[in-house]
């Protein structure tokens, strides 16, 4: 399942190709929206509405964003009557993302500085 052109593959196609599932699961926490998905949905359940309008993001984004966190089962849904109301799966995930901000920390945000993956880094092309 394609994100778009600029985010690349979703999980899914990445373990289809033979990405380790370790890889396969930071790669779908790789994109900043699907983190501020994630944190937000760590506070309790949203609908798209809700996370369009919190995050500022047009609701065909957040769906495919949804789609692709829950494809890797890290959030699912419920519905109520027409409304999907999304959540967080694995609590563990908040766990991870904890010890990712010390690692973060701990290193002095050398990965921002990283001239393969930081801010100004070139693009990465697989």
């Amino acid at each position: 399942m394609a994100i778009n052109e600029k985010d690349g593959p979703c999980v899914s196609a990445d373990i289809a190709a033979g990405l380790p599932p370790a890889a396969a699961l930071f790669h779908s926490l790789s994109d900043e929206t699907r983190l501020r998905i994630v944190q937000r949905l760590a506070r309790g359940e949203a609908r798209v509405v809700d996370l369009t309008g919190e995050l500022g993001l047009a609701q065909s984004t957040v769906s495919k964003h949804l789609a692709c966190l829950r494809d890797c089962g890290l959030i699912d849904y419920r519905a109520e009557g027409r409304q999907s109301f999304y959540a967080l799966t694995r609590p563990e995930l908040m766990d991870l993302l904890a010890s990712a901000e010390h690692l973060l920390a701990a290193t002095g945000h050398a990965v921002a500085l990283c001239p393969t993956y930081g801010t100004d880094a070139p693009a990465v092309t697989r």
